[in-house]
């Protein structure tokens, strides 16, 4: 093949933003002068080298479908790159002014960098080797000597610098360490550090160590991705310390660094604004710090209050991959039995929270949740009920409470707890309480009371009227033959605001045929929902396909509203079969309220309403309107260059003319 494939020359720009959509699209045409040495493969595709944060090769090929195929080695994931389009586009415009594309190099970098799959290292570097990580490792002298000096039979993590080595005597070796350590710091500190493990001299270490988590916990962390500056705290020297410490027997040490790296850390994330980065730092060490914990000093006991406390502070989820150690089976019952004593005294002698206290209630529940784990691995199931009544009322555990009881099959108390708690939670937990009121919703099903199952759902639908409401309303009022009452009820509460009550007279006279919920829901009486809610009657005669009500409903709301086209969206969409001159008119009103703001993002979602507008043209055979209108855009908007180019696009030109 001699020239570009032709699925590529054939290509509109609507090809071109499907493949890599109007974004994409966009930002491809500005780079399309940074696109170098570019030139065609053999199959007709494209590659070349296109300018950003650094050089990226880039590759376009197209199948014998006509599908694009892409590669580039920027780190974009989701789909094509804007480094792809910018090549795509560059080579049609080298085509169209009649400049042919010369065959790719297949011994330069920009072939190899795309095609070439051999590894560089295979020669060097063993296939199952698992701790090579990165480029990096080749690039940092001071950690790849610092591996090397104290590795020992683990020098064959790097085989190329271990053969090296190897084949020096001790006299060279000794002038090359000591060269290196006296121009990279941290290869001094390692040969140090080691030599104060093997010999025992830890106190110095730990000192030394102590200092540092004290001046790593105290920086700063930020990151701005926008920018990508930032500062991230490093905090692998103290983990590799801990870690060395752990494997030479010192945990006792280990745990006490722990307990300091713990309260500092624990701050300095609170007051981090870096995506948790450093959160995920400090976890990584306090992993090392749980596992010197289990083979501490410590007694059974003491080593699991140790890191319930810790877990007790956590409130940024920093050690959640520590619950691993915590919940090992190497803890007999009596272990736990004796954490769960020191538990519950913990938990008796804390002051009773204040009703609107949050954080002295959300801090009591925490350790009764640890206390509640510690009687059901000690054995002391039969304890954790009755806990939880006694806590019911202070941590509002009225969830967990249900939960028990419905495992227990004691659904007398499941719905005298829900009762109860509801009544509790209603008006500062309104979250609980919605919790509760569906659990005697399901109650009411499991016991056949379907009468019940819609007078909850009634109720949900009153307090919060949605299509989705409407139609679990729908569904559980037909099971009990009761729909058209109940429907017209709620239609004329969408009309008026009116709640029907279990004594009123409904639809023709008839009284209401649900019963009154076993829980009241509050009723917000200060803001008041407009009346007629015209948007929840449009979206309720939409799902009921009623399209004469859809567009009175829709006429009315539009004499009501201030600005913007209220549910137009959905009354275009719904109507587009049935009355697809309403639809056009809503499209094109919204058209031109896009355009007329001026901005290209606003001429792309102008491109999406015209592209739905074009799909009722072409379904009504209406093909001259179409175009007439794409012309007097075009007539009315000459000036608006960036519109005329989206424009191109819905008229499915080729790029190459």
């Amino acid at each position: 093949m001699n020239s570009i494939n032709e699925s590529l020359l054939s290509l509109t720009w609507e090809d071109l933003r499907q493949w890599a959509g109007s974004t994409i699209m966009g930002r491809g045409k500005t780079y399309i002068k940074k696109v170098s040495d570019l030139a065609r493969t053999e199959s007709g595709g494209l590659i070349a080298w296109v300018a950003g944060r650094e050089e990226y090769a880039t590759n376009v090929e197209a199948d014998e479908d006509g599908e694009l195929d892409w590669f580039c080695s920027c780190p974009y994931a989701p789909g094509p790159c804007k480094h792809a389009v910018a090549v795509v586009l560059a080579a049609l415009e080298q085509e169209k002014a009649g400049r042919k594309l010369p065959l790719v190099d297949k011994q330069g970098d920009l072939y190899l960098a795309v095609f070439d799959e051999t590894d560089d290292y295979d020669d060097d570097y063993d296939d199952d080797d698992d701790e090579f990580q990165d480029e990096d490792d080749f690039d940092d002298q001071e950690i790849t000597v610092s591996k090397v000096a104290s590795s020992g039979s683990d020098g064959g993590k790097n085989p190329v610098v271990a053969g090296i080595l190897g084949d020096k005597s001790k006299d060279e070796l000794i002038v090359l360490l000591t060269d290196l350590a006296a121009r990279h710091p941290e290869v001094k500190r390692r040969i140090l550090e080691d030599d104060q493990l093997r010999s025992g001299r830890i106190d110095k270490l730990a000192l030394a160590l102590r200092k540092e988590i004290k001046a790593v916990t105290g920086e700063t962390a930020w990151s701005n991705h926008w920018t990508d500056e930032g500062n991230r705290p490093d905090y692998s020297h103290i983990n590799e310390q801990l870690a060395a410490l752990l494997k030479k027997g010192y945990a006792d040490i280990v745990v006490e660094l722990g307990q300091d790296l713990w309260q500092e850390g624990n701050e300095q994330v609170e007051q981090s604004h870096d995506g948790g980065d450093t959160a995920y730092e400090v976890g990584n060490c306090m992993e090392i710090v749980f596992e010197a914990v289990l083979v501490s000093s410590l007694s059974r006991k003491e080593q699991l209050l140790w890191m319930i406390d810790i877990f007790l502070e956590d409130e940024f989820s920093i050690i959640d991959s520590c619950k691993q150690f915590i919940r090992e089976k190497t803890y007999a019952k009596n272990d736990w039995a004796e954490v769960a004593g020191s538990l519950e005294d913990r938990l008796n002698t804390m002051p009773a929270p204040k009703p609107d206290d949050f954080s002295s209630g959300y801090r009591r529940k925490k350790v009764m949740n640890w206390l509640i784990e510690a009687l059901e691995r000690s054995g002391q199931v039969g304890k954790v009920v009755p806990l939880l009544e006694r806590e019911a009322d202070s941590c509002k555990c009225y969830e967990q409470l249900v939960e028990k009881f419905l495992q227990i099959g004691n659904f007398d108390m499941v719905r005298e707890w829900c009762i109860r708690g509801f009544e509790k939670t209603v008006d500062n937990t309104p979250g609980i309480a919605a919790s509760l009121q569906q659990k005697l919703r399901e109650l009411a099903g499991q016991e056949n009371r379907l009468d019940l199952v819609a007078a909850y759902r009634a109720q949900d639908f009153f307090k919060n009227p949605s299509p989705a409401n409407y139609l679990e309303l729908k569904k559980a009022s037909e099971t009990i033959g009761c729909w058209p009452v109940v429907r017209a009820a709620a239609l004329s509460f969408l009309e008026s605001g009116h709640r029907p009550a279990v004594s009123d007279a409904v639809s023709g006279g008839q009284p209401w045929p649900l019963p009154s919920p076993e829980v009241a829901t509050r009723f917000d009486k200060t803001f008041g929902r407009d009346t007629p809610d015209l948007s929840n009657l449009i979206e309720v005669a939409i799902l009921e396909k009623r399209f004469d009500d859809v567009i009175q409903l829709y006429q009315t709301q539009q004499q009501t509203i201030r600005w913007g086209i209220g549910k137009g969206r959905e009354v275009a969409v719904a109507v587009a079969a049935t009355h697809p001159d309403i639809s056009l008119t809503i499209w094109k009103k919204l058209v031109d309220g896009q355009i007329d703001l001026v901005k290209p993002k606003a001429y792309e979602e102008a491109a999406v309403y015209l592209r739905k507008m074009h799909s009722i043209y072409q379904e009504t055979g209406r093909h001259d309107q179409w175009r007439t209108l794409i012309q007097t855009l075009r007539t009315t908007h000459k000036a608006k260059r960036r519109l005329m180019e989206v424009l191109d696009l819905l008229d499915n030109k080729r790029i190459i003319a």
